[in-house]
């Protein structure tokens, strides 16, 4: 049996141009208004463009790298976005065409929702319809108490409190609708929970969680935002920060523009500076841990 590993992410806009036609596939074609549009595409300018295609590349890259030493019975590793090139469907097509007849999906987000990671999977379903392939797959939905993935986000954490050993710690990720907490989502609670797992690893006191990013539109968004976390710590009369990211595993415009550029000056204007633990990327440890996700399912 010909066998793959298909890594699936987010995906974003390789340039400037390509802004609109990814937030209009965000939004199902459902135009923003024109100003809305605008700071968005500044947020990319200022920037330089987002590098999460580049770093899921890598990810890619490394994981194929050590499959072949260790475990080749896992074949070649694919990479597929929801919102960009290379579309989950553009990879499904590719993989049948190299008739590949069974693979694991991974996604590159720890923790579940049904509302983003249920996405992944449709659309993995309806590719394979599409394709008339009879691509048979195993589904990893999370690993958001991972052993490795805890280990992966503490050394990062431990790394930013040697350099700043008085901070106060607000572990983020991403925000989805309220609604979710209605649904019974396991969302709210992963999330938190691997914040808890890596503030015990690194035997962290001073922290808060919150949510980042939410988006532009009238629905309520979970919380809190970092803002109000920001605004409570300057009221402790703290002055340094740091925000540790474990809802992600790469850098892109949501790091780079939405804490290293936004939060960063939010805390600047109350007096607090705002440091950030470096991502995952292609990191060793990243590295191990899908290593170790992939190798328990082959």
């Amino acid at each position: 049996m010909k066998r793959a590993v298909l890594l699936l992410a987010h995906g974003a806009p390789r340039n400037l141009e390509e802004v609109n036609e990814y937030v209009l596939h965000i939004r199902h074609g459902r135009p923003l208004e024109p100003h809305l549009m605008a700071t968005i595409k500044d947020r990319y300018r200022q920037v330089g463009g987002s590098p999460l295609l580049h770093w899921t590349h890598r990810q890619a890259e490394e994981l194929q790298k050590r499959m072949e030493r260790e475990l080749p019975a896992a074949g070649n590793v694919y990479m597929g976005m929801r919102h960009s090139h290379p579309f989950i469907k553009e990879t499904i097509d590719q993989m049948s065409t190299q008739q590949i007849e069974s693979f694991i999906a991974l996604c590159l987000a720890p923790q579940f929702s049904r509302l983003t990671i249920g996405a992944y999977q449709k659309a993995l379903d309806e590719a394979i319809a599409a394709s008339g392939s009879a691509m048979q797959y195993s589904f990893l939905t999370t690993y958001a108490r991972h052993p490795k993935l805890i280990h992966a986000f503490a050394a990062q954490l431990k790394d930013a409190l040697n350099l700043h050993p008085q901070a106060f710690v607000i572990f983020t990720a991403h925000s989805l609708p309220e609604r979710v907490l209605a649904e019974a989502d396991p969302y709210d609670y992963e999330t938190k929970e691997t914040a808890c797992l890596v503030a015990q690893a690194v035997g962290v006191k001073d922290w808060r969680f919150a949510y980042q990013s939410q988006g532009m539109t009238s629905e309520k968004w979970l919380g809190p935002t970092v803002e109000a976390r920001i605004d409570e710590i300057s009221a402790l009369q703290r002055n340094e920060i740091i925000v540790a990211p474990i809802g992600f595993v790469c850098d892109h415009v949501e790091i780079l523009y939405d804490i290293d550029v936004a939060f960063k000056g939010y805390a600047k204007a109350r007096g607090i500076d705002l440091y950030r633990t470096a991502s995952l990327n292609d990191s060793q440890e990243f590295v191990d841990l899908l290593f170790d996700l992939i190798r328990d399912r082959v």
